[in-house]
């Protein structure tokens, strides 16, 4: 008898102090007692009450479930890169207790054993969800799991996450997988109800895992682990908007996605990509130290945003057919992308795009994942994708005497085939003698030496910001956008005519050899001095001295075609729209004579 008394006591001496710990410490804004913290308050004394009844639960579930359950049908989650595929959470399974409050659709305090509790307060906007669940982390999913390189090894083949903590419901994806309703403040900062700390994406870490590699598959979160999202200290200056966290490496995962009320329609973006990057890229007080303003340089004239049905999709080809867009997403592998310590040397991709897609420069088509050269990464509109246009925004385009049937598809320009071309796929071996190139590349104050000059150089050392890093400017790195023409870092004029053959309108005489003239994105690489020495063209300074720009005689890229007037050595590739041909002879040159064919000025040579 005293063993019975005894072992009652202890029984309801343990149940106090569950009870206490519950309400004063744990339940948080789920114990909706009148003396409870939740923004939602009924008149029943007892907290666990509004969730579950003692003796008579809705229908035989097992925790003795108290509030009504919500037939609603919802619609899960689905994207373009999804394997799985969700199925309706089953009524009374541990999701469908969830939502009976979290859908929106049905009260709290509408119980079955004690009807409906009057209750006062509203629950917060962002806890519920509505019945369109395409915007939360998928569960309740047909089961097996599909397995995918991004996953864990055992989620799929043992049904365990990598976190004992973080489990499966009957082997599938549940609410409280990730949630423990009796426990608000697991995670300190993050008082969510979750089953463990997330900081540093260790709750997504438990399923995703960027380490994995499977032979003949692509790990979207490859590189990660070292990538500057995930170790960036940079502190977030309203934490509650993107994850909670203080600083960019904790929120990691959270800084870009949200497991709930994702306003993307895949992959739970907080935005669309650029929309995403731009909450931390647009120098304002999100995160501190600021990172670079590159959304100040596509206020310039900067590669062209999605518009339309052209937005960027996870799924979408490498190569961007019919396509013309550029998103972050184009250039940038968010996952994988790292802080550029040091710029290494050309033609390799630099760390700010790890991990991004390419096309082979050997074929045109042929994927690369991820990009070994800068230039891959180019290739993927640049190269022999189809529709292709030449958009006037960014200023005139020269039509060349010699031309391939796409003029807009640099790779036949830059190739180690073409007669002479910029060294951007090859290495500079042209048996002429290059007397203006200089030792060091200059940067964009024209005065101050920059990079040594190797035998390669990247896309980005013409196209790139006006102010960028590397160059010894404030802004940031890249072809982002540049208050010149054609994404070019420095001023690069075209000289025009009204007509092929007529007086060009736009001379610039006297010339202007520095950083301010006309012709200084050539004079970073070349030395202005040396060509109007005529050290390579007997004619150079009296064409220099008239105002005629490099451009009326010079292809940028390379040749793209080959002609039998026009030999194509050191660039020479008139634009057709400034130069027209002398009578019945097409226009041509010849450099072992240095002569040239053409009327060019309103004269005939």
């Amino acid at each position: 008898m005293k063993r019975a008394l005894a072992l009652a006591f202890f029984l309801l001496f343990a149940a106090t102090i569950t009870h206490a710990q519950l309400s004063a410490e744990v339940m948080g804004a789920h114990d909706l007692s009148p003396l409870g913290t939740s923004p939602i308050k009924g008149t029943l004394s007892g907290s666990c009450l509004y969730c579950h009844a003692p003796h008579s639960g809705v229908g035989g579930i097992t925790p003795l479930w108290n509030q009504t359950l919500s037939t609603q049908v919802y619609t899960p989650y689905t994207s373009s890169t999804y394997q799985q595929k969700g199925i309706q959470p089953q009524l009374g399974g541990a999701s469908s207790l969830c939502l009976s409050c979290h859908d929106g659709t049905v009260a709290p305090g509408l119980t079955t054993a004690y009807g409906k509790v009057a209750m006062s307060g509203s629950m917060y906007p962002a806890d519920q969800f509505g019945t369109n669940l395409q915007g939360s982390h998928p569960f309740s999913v047909i089961t097996p799991i599909k397995d995918s390189p991004d996953l864990v090894s055992t989620l799929a083949a043992q049904g365990t996450t990598a976190d004992p903590v973080i489990h499966l419901v009957n082997g599938n994806i549940e609410c409280t997988t990730c949630h423990d309703p009796h426990a608000q403040s697991t995670d300190k900062v993050v008082p969510a109800f979750l089953v463990r700390d997330s900081s540093n994406g260790q709750m997504c870490l438990a399923c995703h895992d960027p380490n994995r590699v499977v032979p003949g598959q692509t790990n979207l979160l490859a590189g990660w682990t070292t990538g500057i999202h995930a170790v960036a200290s940079n502190t977030i200056g309203n934490p509650t908007m993107v994850g909670g966290y203080h600083t960019v490496a904790q929120n990691a995962c959270e800084s870009c996605h949200t497991s709930h009320n994702g306003s993307s329609t895949g992959r739970l973006l907080r935005g669309s990509n650029e929309q995403a990057c731009v909450s931390c890229h647009s120098g304002g007080s999100n995160v501190s130290p600021a990172a670079p303003n590159v959304f100040a340089e596509f206020a310039k004239v900067g590669h062209p945003f999605t518009s339309g049905n052209s937005s960027h999709d996870a799924s979408e080809s490498a190569l961007l057919n019919q396509n013309r867009h550029a998103t972050c997403a184009d250039c940038h592998n968010s996952h994988a992308a790292s802080k550029v310590a040091s710029l290494g040397l050309p033609p390799a991709i630099r760390p700010s795009q790890a991990g991004v897609v390419g096309i082979s420069s050997a074929d045109g088509v042929s994927v690369l994942n991820p990009s070994v050269n800068q230039f891959e990464n180019c290739l993927r509109c640049h190269g022999t994708s189809t529709g292709k246009v030449a958009n006037p925004v960014f200023g005139y385009l020269p039509m060349r005497a010699v031309s391939a049937s796409d003029s807009l598809n640099v790779i036949p320009e830059f190739s180690a085939t073409a007669t002479s071309s910029h060294p951007v796929m090859h290495d500079r071996s042209s048996p002429l003698p290059q007397l203006s190139l200089r030792t060091y590349m200059l940067n964009v104050d024209g005065i101050t030496q920059g990079r040594s000059m190797g035998t390669r150089i990247f896309c980005t050392d013409c196209h790139n910001s006006d102010d960028n890093r590397e160059f010894g400017g404030p802004g940031p790195n890249g072809p982002h956008g540049s208050k010149f023409w054609h994404i070019l870092e420095r001023r690069y004029e075209f000289s025009q005519a009204p007509a092929p053959g007529q007086m060009i309108t736009n001379l610039f005489p006297n010339p202007d050899l520095s950083v301010a003239g006309p012709y200084a994105l050539c004079g970073k690489c070349h030395d202005l001095a040396q060509i109007l020495s005529n050290s390579s063209f007997k004619a150079h300074a009296n064409h220099i001295n008239d105002g005629f720009s490099c451009s009326t005689c010079h292809t940028a890229h390379g040749m793209g075609a080959a002609s039998g007037t026009i030999s194509g050595e050191r660039l020479v590739n008139f634009d057709a729209n400034v130069v027209a041909p002398n009578g019945a002879t097409p226009i041509s040159y010849n450099r072992a004579a240095g002569t040239c064919t053409l009327v060019c000025h309103g004269q005939a040579h």
